[in-house]
């Protein structure tokens, strides 16, 4: 197998991975935000209910301990934040592991151009 199918075949699994893994979180913490008292649907799906989930005071959950803990204790947003976190990045993860299979088959022009495009993407992020 050459090594620029090998380098498709591996960025279509970061791809399906990121995507579905991002997928499997999200639905556990809205089923958990649904189903856990005093998360979204405390009075049946109110405005103010969603305004919670929005507006959630504990943003430990952004940290691995803070994010372990509240799982633990079954919030909805501890799953719900980082799926959303893993689905923004995964098109970020397809360009860096692009900048690699680049690097390996020795495509200089292609590795400056996608590494252009990942530090502005980065940079767009930041500001």
């Amino acid at each position: 197998m050459s090594k620029a199918l090998e380098g498709e075949i591996i960025i279509s699994d970061v791809l399906r991975w990121g995507v579905a893994i991002s997928l499997i979180l999200i639905t556990l913490g809205t089923v958990c935000a649904f189903v856990q008292p005093g998360e979204y649907g405390l009075h049946g799906g109110t405005a103010a209910d969603f305004h919670q989930l929005l507006t959630h005071p504990d943003l430990r959950i952004l940290t691995l301990s803070g994010f372990l803990e509240a799982a633990r204790a079954g919030h909805g947003v501890a799953l719900i934040a980082p799926g959303l976190l893993l689905l923004i990045s995964t098109p970020l993860l397809r360009v860096a592991v692009s900048i690699v299979m680049f690097a390996v088959e020795k495509d200089v022009a292609y590795v400056v151009i996608t590494s252009t495009v990942l530090a502005l993407v980065l940079l767009s992020f930041f500001l």
